[in-house]
Formats: structure tokens, sequence, C-alpha cells
């Protein structure tokens, strides 16, 4: 079990595919209160195991709702527990970190449950990623929801790219949030399975490489870092978040550890060493890069304010950078999805010397 301490965003957590092994309890005391609309699912269905809160709203009042919490549970196979005491939980789980639990609706007998409690596996050694990535390669073509007024849902989005840029997806458990931001910035994306291959991710074409959140320990997900070491000799730019910036710090040669209740909400506070800049952030990961274990090549760029752990790490010399958190802010404040013009802005250095290349060679062939 863990705990997320979001005010908002609870159908975002109910399809975070990050969630997948993990009863997920709300600190908030009611949830529930918007419904469940279209568009805000980050993924097909519901991903984690079971789902705890203080009190289930059943008349929702939102005139986007399609359905209630408690109809959108039933009809995808989730447990639920309300009208239990949320406060005490989040409580115990702070003093212990993360415990193993059940929710049961077929078995009443608790040393029974307590048993099968304690029999469930830890997170640490489980590779949940080969349980949430796509069973093939696909194409995604749908933005951001545009605001009513025309605005952009991002200032300066999309951007001037010569040519739309090709972004290659590792899809660890990707959220769609994360994909529609890509599309709205001005990209082509390609999400290919976790267990793809590097030549296969080059065989097309990437301009970037994003490394996908996801659940579960990175250290387990062997044969993707290293694809993610192969794709760093070929200096293509690389955008990692969550599970994908643990994968990139091993795959540099740092180390992972797990976290004691881990990190779950929309409103982490994230300092940016290089601005001075507080990022207030969503985040949902149970895992941490060592900063110390990283070689001096990799610079930290971000840390938690809450407990200074590893919140962003940059290459010296490769164009490859990351974040611990969820800068596509669904849900949750939108301080961070200048990192997505950031890796458009590093894939646009290179596909404008791909222009300016192309062009000089092209003038040297009308000149003979």
């Amino acid at each position: 079990m863990v705990f997320n301490t979001s005010m908002t965003g609870y159908q975002e957590v109910l399809t975070d595919p990050s969630y997948k092994g993990q009863v997920v309890m709300m600190t908030y005391p009611l949830i529930g209160n918007y419904g469940i609309t279209a568009a805000d699912h980050e993924s097909k269905k519901p991903r984690l195991e079971a789902f705890v809160v203080r009190e289930l709203c059943r008349r929702p009042s939102n005139w986007e709702s399609v359905e209630t919490v408690e109809a959108f549970l039933r009809r995808n196979g989730i447990p639920a527990i309300e009208r239990v005491d949320t406060r005490a939980l989040t409580l115990r789980l702070r003093e212990k970190g993360s415990l193993r639990c059940v929710v049961s609706t077929a078995d009443d007998d608790a040393r029974r449950l307590v048993r099968k409690a304690r029999a469930a596996p830890s997170m640490a050694g489980a590779d949940l990623a080969k349980l949430v990535t796509c069973a093939r390669p696909f194409e995604w073509d749908e933005p951001l929801l545009a605001p009513v007024d025309g605005r952009p849902v991002v200032p300066g989005w999309p951007l001037r790219f010569p040519r739309p840029p090709r972004v290659a997806v590792l899809d660890f458990g990707v959220k769609a949030g994360i994909l529609r931001c890509l599309v709205s910035m001005g990209c082509r994306v390609s999400v290919a399975p976790a267990q793809t291959a590097a030549a296969d991710l080059l065989a097309l074409a990437p301009d970037g490489i994003l490394l996908s959140n996801g659940p579960g320990d990175p250290e387990p997900v062997v044969d993707a870092i290293e694809t993610i070491r192969a794709l760093l000799a070929e200096r293509i730019p690389m955008f990692g978040i969550c599970l994908g910036h643990q994968l990139l710090g091993l795959a540099l040669g740092g180390k992972t550890f797990k976290l004691k209740f881990g990190h779950h909400g929309a409103n982490h506070p994230v300092k940016d060493l290089a601005t001075g800049r507080i990022e207030v952030t969503t985040q949902n990961h149970g895992f941490c890069v060592d900063l110390k274990s990283l070689p001096d090549e990799v610079r930290t760029t971000h840390v938690n304010l809450n407990d200074g752990t590893s919140e962003g790490m940059e290459h010296a010399r490769l164009p490859v950078f990351s974040v611990q958190y969820h800068p596509e802010s669904c849900a949750g404040p939108h301080d961070s999805r200048y990192l997505f013009t950031r890796f458009g802005e590093r894939m646009l250095a290179g596909v404008t010397r791909e222009r300016l290349i192309a062009a000089d060679g092209s003038a040297g062939g009308d000149d003979a």
C-alpha cells in the first residue's frame, strides 16, 4: 500500500500504469466528486490493485462526467474500500514505510488475510514494466485538449521545427499525457514495447528518444538498461521520466534504492539547481537514483525539497537529461512542462543541422 496526497486527479491515479502491483490510498477525505470523464484516462484501464478512500462520492457534479468512480471500478473489476481511517493508515505508512497489504471481498478471516499479506512478494526485485508495456509498436497522434478560448496549450507550442521530428518512446508504462505533450509540441510519436532492442529503435530514424514512466524496481529491467547504453553511444537527444530517469541513471553507471514510503501526489516541491526556481510537481515513484553513485560527468539538476533526493540529472557531454517527477502534469500543476520544450530544442538543433548539411550538399552539386 502507498498513499497519494493529491486533492484532485484521482482518475489519472486510477489509470496510471505506474501503480501496477500497488494498493493506492488517497489522503484527501472525499474522492469522486467530479466523477469520471472521457478525456482524462492515462491508459486504457485501471492498473492499480485496489483503491482505498475515506469517503466516496456517489453523486458527482460535473457536466463532463460519464460515470461515477464506483461504476468505473466495478466495471473494471478493481476492489475498493471506504469508511476507513485513512489518516491513521497514512501515519502508519509514514512511520513504517510502504507495507504489504490485502483488500478482500472473499475472505473475512483476519488471521488468514494477515498470512496472505505477509506472503505477498516485495516490490523490490520486481520487473513490473513488462506487465504494462504495449504488446506491439504503435503510432500516437492525439494532442493535449486545447483550451476553449483558442490559446496554445503551452506558450510557444508547437515548436517551429523545419520538419516534425520523430520521437521514439520506450514504453515502460507510459502515461497518455506524455504522448499528448509530444504531439502538441509538434512531434511524430512512435511507441515501442519495453523489450525493444536498440537496433529496432534506431531503425525508426528517431530525432529523439523518450524513456517513459513505469512501475516497480528499475534494477531487474536489465534488457532496457542495455538498450539505453547502446542508444547513448548514438548521441541522440534522450529524455527520461520517472522510471525512465532511474533506468538512465543505471545505464550511466549509477545505482538506485527503495524509498521508505515513496513519493505519490501532485504537490511535491522540487528545486531547479540552475535557476533556484521551485516547481510544484506531480510524482509517483517508490525507487530513486542514488545521487552519490553518479559519475562525475553526470550533473544533478533538480532535488526534492522534502527529503533531498534526486529529481533530475543531465550528462555533461551527451544530449541526455531526465527527471524523476512528471512534467506532463496529468494530473497536477503545469510548472514543469518547459522540460518538453527543452527536449524539443535539443531535437531542433539536430534537425536544423541535418537540414543545413543537406542544403550545403545540394548547393555543391549545383555548382559542380
